[in-house]
């Protein structure tokens, strides 16, 4: 069957398809939710729009408490499950094209989501109905699962599973060809500052992030009590480092704002910390002991160090590569002082171990640490049939014979028993998840929707 060919005969339907998905601003809406709309209105509307596509289709659809959904074709006992999800991260400043239209520009359709995870979404919808009218006779049911969650938690797959079957085998479009067969550790570390205010204290807040698995743009800081030389001081810092910020003077509090670059929590030196960035500063300036022990953690752990090598937290191994800690939110005010951080961790690391370690590391900074939430990592052996099977289809579509690769993201291939993360970002491609003007080459989407249709004739096809 000639897929591409089938592909590109549908490609004003498909890119129709995913600029409606893309201009549902479906970012999580904590104050929004509720128990019918448990991630806020947007998140449930991408669901909704996407299993009517599946009723329009003529296939099962199934929505599991306005959380996530399935669409489902084909019979038999075993299924082939394909996770996408429709949430995506704030868009942030500085894009070129609005970023919740979908605009097409030189061959590339720019919007939040086109690449994590809308654009891959529609493409394996698209292979779907390639198949479903190709009339391809399956013995596997064929089910996509939709998430709603999966920039903030996964508590839309969590759910899924408390109530419908594990996939038999599957894959998440989330991620890089030619296949990740390795995801990393991810768990969120909360350091919260014991330190007791003095009587000389000047920082009234201090805030940077939104997400902990997004490096912070901005970072924003309130100060009282400073002269005119701090104001002098500041842009001095500024000059000197090539760096972008401003300062406002509010009676007699100083509010600084500080920018960054926004870069995916798997990959911290990407971006630019402006938490960190503003943190460096103040530190300079600010002698009370609550703020000085606030911002000294921040410097000494996360200035130009994304690897946890101050925390004794540093480790890596040749399957997943080395761990790596993104300072994600960090919160300063009368009541808290603390950073929430994504730590991504090698394949075979010594979880529990490492814990001890730093539990011992950050005693001289009273700095307390928790848990706050832990996937473990996922692997699947390369000389595995679901692995063979993909790479073969990828080299087939492309020519390409590198071998599978590791990822400091969490796809929702972890929470299956038996799953990779497959494309549908190609080497040597640009990747702008979750960051300004992200992207989707339009070619490279439609070769993606070709090689998704061969991966579930292969997989799931008599």
């Amino acid at each position: 069957m000639n897929w591409e060919q089938l592909a590109l005969k549908r490609q004003d339907e498909l890119l129709s398809e995913l600029q409606q998905l893309i201009q549902i601003e479906s970012v999580l809406d904590e104050e929004a939710a509720n128990d019918d709309m448990p991630f806020g209105e947007k998140p449930l509307e991408a669901l909704e729009w996407l299993l009517a596509r599946g009723d329009e289709q003529g296939m099962r659809t199934k929505n599991i408490d306005n959380m996530a959904g399935y669409i489902e074709m084909g019979d038999g006992d075993e299924s082939l499950g394909i996770l996408c999800h429709v949430d995506v991260v704030p868009a942030g400043e500085g894009w070129t094209y609005p970023p919740f239209e979908g605009r097409i520009v030189d061959g590339k359709m720019y919007g939040r989501g086109t690449i994590d995870d809308k654009g891959p979404t529609i493409a394996a919808w698209m292979a779907m109905k390639l198949v479903k009218d190709a009339g391809i006779p399956l013995n596997k049911r064929v089910r996509m699962i939709i998430g709603t969650d999966e920039e903030s938690g996964f508590r839309c797959v969590k759910r899924y599973f408390e109530k419908e079957e594990m996939p038999t085998i599957g894959f998440a479009p989330d991620a890089d060809f030619p296949l990740i067969n390795a995801e990393k550790g991810i768990a969120t570390l909360i350091f919260s500052s014991m330190t007791a205010a003095s009587s000389n204290e000047s920082l009234v807040s201090f805030t940077a992030g939104t997400r902990t698995n997004m490096v912070p743009e901005r970072a924003t800081a309130v100060i009282a009590g400073q002269d005119e030389a701090f104001c002098h001081r500041f842009e001095a810092y500024l000059q000197k480092n090539q760096y972008i910020g401003s300062l406002l003077i509010d009676g007699n509090q100083y509010i600084i704002d500080m920018k960054g670059k926004s870069a995916h929590a798997m990959e911290p030196h990407k971006g630019v910390n402006a938490g960190v960035l503003l943190a460096t500063f103040l530190q300079q300036e600010l002698h009370g002991a609550r703020e000085q022990a606030f911002l000294t953690f921040i410097v000494e752990v996360f200035k130009d160090d994304v690897f946890g090598s101050a925390l004794s937290l540093d480790f890596e191994d040749d399957v997943s590569g080395p761990t790596t800690l993104n300072a994600g939110v960090m919160t300063y005010d009368e009541k808290r002082a603390e950073i929430a951080v994504s730590m991504r961790h090698s394949v075979t690391y010594p979880f529990d171990d490492k814990l001890r370690l730093v539990h011992e590391a950050v005693q001289p900074f009273y700095v307390a640490l928790d848990v706050a939430d832990y996937s473990p990592p996922h692997y699947v052996p390369e000389d595995d049939a679901l692995v063979a099977t993909l790479l073969d289809v990828y080299r087939q579509y492309t020519g390409d014979m590198q071998k599978p690769l590791s990822t400091g993201g969490g796809t929702y291939a972890r929470e299956l028993k038996k799953g990779v993360a497959f494309g549908m970002l190609f080497p040597g491609e640009v990747e702008l998840a979750h960051q300004q003007d992200e992207f989707v080459d339009i070619a490279n989407l439609m070769k993606a929707v070709a090689i998704y249709a061969a991966a579930i004739e292969r997989l799931a096809a008599n």
